[in-house]
């Protein structure tokens, strides 16, 4: 029984000697890959915890200063080439700047309220009225195609059109309405 404890410590002397004698050295080889003092002692941290593990495993490791080496540059390596150091974090508000494709409910909720409004000065408008707005703007037809729908000339379509429009537009003025 008294040989593991001695065995462990002796295992744990060895430990402190290396870490005492290649720290600094693992530590700098990992701070020339990712130029950051505290991921690099991370990666020392880690690269001598895993030592440890294969210890504890009965892993027999000849040359532990080449190892811890190797392992660090691994590890530097692995951290540089990860998702989270090539695109980072960002604080919270920036995604505040980030605009979406649609709009804003409240935004939403205003349009619906407008076109609400609009059919309904639209049906106290005139039919003749409601007719040419609806040709132009719901069907989206050009001055030609709704004369010839009309059966007018296309200065009538134009004169009707204008006079639509600012009846449209004063009774929206009326109500409150500001622009489109």
């Amino acid at each position: 029984m008294k040989a593991r404890p001695q065995a462990a410590a002796s295992r744990s002397a060895e430990f402190d000697a290396l870490y005492q004698s290649h720290s600094r050295e693992v530590w700098g080889l990992a701070y020339a890959r990712l130029l950051d003092g505290e991921l690099a002692m991370d990666v020392t941290q880690e690269a001598f915890l895993r030592l440890w593990r294969q210890w504890n495993a009965g892993e027999s490791i000849i040359n532990p200063r080449a190892w811890l080496l190797r392992v660090a540059r691994n590890l530097a390596e692995d951290d540089a080439k990860s998702a989270f150091r090539r695109n980072g974090t960002h604080a919270p508000q920036s995604l505040d700047l980030v605009q979406g494709r649609e709009a804003l409910p409240l935004e939403k909720l205003l349009a619906k309220e407008k076109r609400g409004l609009l059919r309904a000065v639209l049906a106290e408008l005139a039919p003749a009225d409601r007719e040419v707005l609806t040709l132009r703007y719901a069907l989206d037809y050009d001055m030609k195609t709704i004369a010839e729908v009309l059966g007018i000339n296309s200065e009538a379509v134009y004169m009707r059109m204008t006079r639509a429009r600012q009846r449209l537009a004063a009774r929206l003025t009326e109500l409150g309405v500001a622009g489109p």
